[in-house]
């Protein structure tokens, strides 16, 4: 990041920062991609950005959200398919949380709709 970038960043008032994020909402919803909740958006970024290995009580620590809504915003994502459930292969009685393509594909494009609400490209 640019050093005058990373400036008017750190400028940003509330204010500014939501309208980034009304403008990265709404090209994420004329796209038609999935409709998440912030639950649900806060669980597949913490999978896709922090460190795996992944479990549905990890997250909820990390979260400090309660394990079953986690469990819920995992079970939604996992139908949307932009996570997998796996047995873990050294603790049967765990269950990780892992990435799909499909799920890394979802994020990057999110990601570029923030890029481009925040230089102001967006459709909006």
């Amino acid at each position: 990041m640019k050093d005058g970038h990373a400036r008017e960043l750190m400028d940003l008032t509330p204010t500014d920062a939501l309208s980034i994020w009304r403008d990265a909402i709404t090209e994420s919803v004329r796209r038609d991609t999935p409709d998440l909740s912030a639950r649900q958006m806060a669980v597949l970024t913490t999978v896709y950005l922090c460190p795996a290995p992944h479990t549905v009580r990890g997250l909820a620590e990390q979260l400090n959200v309660a394990k079953p809504a986690v469990t819920r915003a995992v079970d939604r994502l996992s139908e949307l398919g932009l996570v997998r459930r796996k047995p873990d292969q050294e603790d049967r009685r765990s269950v990780l949380i892992n990435r799909t393509v499909k799920g890394s594909v979802f994020l990057s494009e999110f990601g570029e709709m923030i890029v481009q609400a925040a230089h102001g490209t967006s459709q909006s």
